[in-house]
């Protein structure tokens, strides 16, 4: 076919002559005697942001009119077209009369009308019309759920739908009549109204209904309220969320009246944000609190045991890291009861680092600043214990590569700690340590190619040696250590700056990876710490005692994005393992599962009395397009009982969708019992109240 430019419709078309921004295309053009124009065949109108294909149009100048012969599509924008067999509108497309019509909007919700009436590009009026984003079959004609109106009125500019004379109809069935009705239309990502309301159901507080609205506040904040109402509780939850010129901030609450307290007020409130500050400083908060230590978990909150609340300023740049903050605790675990006093409750930090030289033949040269204060509530001898630490520190690290492909690389550095101590006399109120620290370490990777595959080993040997001398002060931060490859060749295996590794010892180990390009890699580490002097300043639990540390021994094994495989282990002198981590994930496009299994010891300054092993395990599954479920369960083998578990199955389609989902919590003391939570959610899809436009669509087939 032969695609005609209607060039003479410029002079004919005066609204085109003068904006220039409309066109005209077609298979085949003719304009007779009286001006009036004729187009057939693949017709195409584009006229400022809207596109109208349809099989003939016909312009009449004297009546500036378009009359056009289907079936025809009108494109309004890019997530809203209107479906019609015949139309008459204005040469700009925004005024006139479709019939025969279907708006469809955002590929979901379709609205079926005898007659559609556009009035300036703006309203479009739907007339005796039907509502549904279901999909409908000539066998099944009656859509799963539908609205009909004696009119709706789409308004574009606010994304609104309204409804006059609205029945809501399942299976052709009317469920509900509403003489006026206002609902967002698909493409609105945020309106004002209700949401989809939730039915739950929990141990203590029995079966209740959510219902949740949501309150638009501008184009930069919006409020949620929630009222939750049961037969043992009157609940209110909010959710602010605000965006500024300089960052953002969220507020997430709830405040109750229950049976359980005997109608006492229970409330919790959680707040965070973050914004930028001149000069590349950023500011970031993060607020916890609630009234009882069992709120959150028997409203299903959150299943933190302890709260942290602080204000940080940060920057982070090339050669420099700043850092200020100060936090608050609260624990809320059983066994803190009695001694809650006696737990950090404020801490305050700042901390500096900054490169102050580098030099490709000399190395680099660093310089840290760190000050804490660390305050309890008690106020009794060595129980309420406040603590003060400055500490000043430089360090230099160099590294080179040799011709025969081995890596060099050498470490010194020197810290002094200023630290005060109050309410404990096991510890002078003031004093200071000096600790010089050096290492030389050596790195060999050594590949081979083999084929396609290719294996890389790398024997790594570390000499480090560290000696603190000065006044003895407690230990705050570093209190667990843990001994993996992350820190087999690091100078101090303390997490913190409380304590330094101390004494001459070599830490050796190697590491293999094979590459092959099937996709499939494995990787092990294998390593050991050997001690000349100071052989018992860690716990005989921790691996790392003695003249020589435990063997540690890592690998993983990986498949690509579907399987892997990773596991950690700590292995005596008589080969017996003293701690243990394994993770398996595997998955495809139905299936996901992730097992972890975990085995510590017993360790009473970790709060860890006994030996400790537990399994976790986490799957979902999709039984087809429209199916998933998903199953999670967690298990203390020691104990040989379950902690937790979680059952869901959720169902969605173009039109609709449910959520189910089951879980225990079987964890109790004498504060909190075990939890019960089932919820509900029925959800309809196409206005803004599901994933409607990525869900999976019903074939008429079959």
């Amino acid at each position: 076919m032969v695609r005609v430019l209607l060039l003479a419709l410029c002079l004919l078309w005066p609204g085109l002559a003068a904006a220039q921004l409309a066109s005209l295309v077609a298979d085949k053009v003719s304009v007779d005697s009286e001006a009036t124009i004729v187009a057939e065949g693949n017709v195409e109108i584009l006229y400022k942001g809207s596109r109208l294909t349809a099989t003939e149009v016909i312009y009449d100048q004297k009546a500036d009119r378009l009359r056009i012969i289907g079936p025809l599509t009108l494109y309004d924008g890019e997530d809203t077209q209107i479906l019609a067999d015949e139309a008459e509108l204005d040469p700009g497309l925004r005024n006139g009369v479709l019939r025969g019509a279907r708006l469809v909007m955002n590929q979901q919700l379709q609205i079926a009308s005898a007659q559609i009436d556009r009035v300036d590009g703006r309203y479009t009026q739907l007339s005796r019309s039907v509502a549904s984003s279901c999909q409908i079959c000539a066998s099944h004609p009656t859509p799963l759920w539908e609205i009909r109106a004696r009119r709706v009125i789409h308004d574009a500019e606010e994304q609104q739908l309204y409804f006059d004379e609205a029945q809501f109809r399942v299976l052709g069935i009317p469920l509900l009549y509403l003489p006026r009705m206002r609902l967002p239309d698909p493409t609105l990502d945020r309106a004002t109204g209700f949401l989809v309301p939730k039915i739950a159901t929990r141990s203590d507080l029995g079966t209740g209904l959510k219902f949740p609205y949501f309150l638009r506040l501008g184009d930069h904040a919006d409020l949620t309220f929630t009222p939750y109402i049961s037969g043992k509780t009157r609940t209110l939850e909010t959710i602010y969320r605000q965006e500024t010129k300089t960052g953002r901030f969220e507020i997430n609450g709830a405040a109750s009246q229950d049976d359980i307290r005997d109608g006492a007020t229970r409330a919790y409130l959680f707040a965070n944000g973050t914004f930028r500050l001149p000069r590349d400083f950023r500011l970031s908060f993060n607020i916890e609190t609630v009234s009882d230590d069992s709120y959150l978990r028997e409203y299903g909150y959150s299943s933190k045991d302890r709260l942290a609340s602080d204000v940080k300023i940060t920057r982070t740049r090339d050669n420099d890291n700043f850092l200020a903050s100060a936090t608050s605790f609260k624990t809320l675990r059983f066994s803190d009861i009695g001694i809650e006093n006696e737990l950090p409750d404020r801490l305050t930090e700042v901390s500096y680092t900054r490169r102050l030289a580098e030099d490709p033949r000399w190395g680099q040269l660093w310089m840290t600043f760190d000050t804490i204060a660390l305050a309890r509530q008690s106020n009794e001898p060595s129980r309420g214990r406040d603590v003060a630490r400055v500490t000043g520190r430089l360090d230099w690290r160099h590294s080179l590569a040799l011709r025969n492909g081995m890596v060099v690389s050498g470490e010194a550095g020197a810290a002094l700690d200023l630290f005060g101590v109050d309410q404990d006399p096991a510890f002078a109120s003031s004093g200071q340590r000096f600790t010089p620290t050096a290492s030389v370490e050596l790195r060999w990777p050594l590949e081979r190619q083999n084929g396609r595959v290719r294996h890389l080993i790398e024997p790594v040997v570390q000499l480090a040696w560290t000696d603190t001398s000065g006044d003895r002060s407690p230990n705050e931060d570093s209190t667990v250590v843990d001994f993996d490859e992350g820190n087999l060749f690091s100078l101090s295996r303390y997490p913190g700056l409380d304590r330094y590794e101390q004494g001459l010892r070599a830490n050796v180990g190697l590491n293999w990876t094979r590459f092959d390009p099937s996709g499939w890699s494995f990787g092990a580490t294998v390593g050991r710490v050997y001690r000349f002097d100071a052989p018992l300043q860690f716990a005989q639990t921790t691996g790392l005692s003695g003249d020589v540390s435990d063997w540690l021994v890592a690998g993983h094994v990986r498949y690509g994005n579907r399987f892997q495989m990773t596991t950690r282990s700590l292995l005596d002198l008589d080969f017996n393992f003293s701690r243990s981590e394994t993770r398996l994930a595997w998955q495809n496009r139905r299936a996901a599962v992730a097992a972890t299994y975990v085995w510590l010891p017993a360790v009473p300054s970790e709060g860890r009395l006994q030996d400790s092993s537990e399994i976790t395990f986490d799957s979902g599954y999709r039984f087809d397009e429209f199916w998933t479920g998903r199953f999670d369960w967690s298990y203390e083998a020691d104990a040989s009982r379950s902690t937790s578990a979680g059952l869901g199955l959720k169902y969605e389609n173009e039109c609709v969708g449910f959520d189910l989902s089951l879980s225990r919590e079987f964890t109790q003391s004498s504060t909190v019992k075990p939890i019960t939570d089932v919820t509900f959610l029925v959800y309809l899809n196409g206005f803004g109240t599901g994933n409607g436009a990525n869900a999976a669509k019903r074939s008429c087939r079959g």
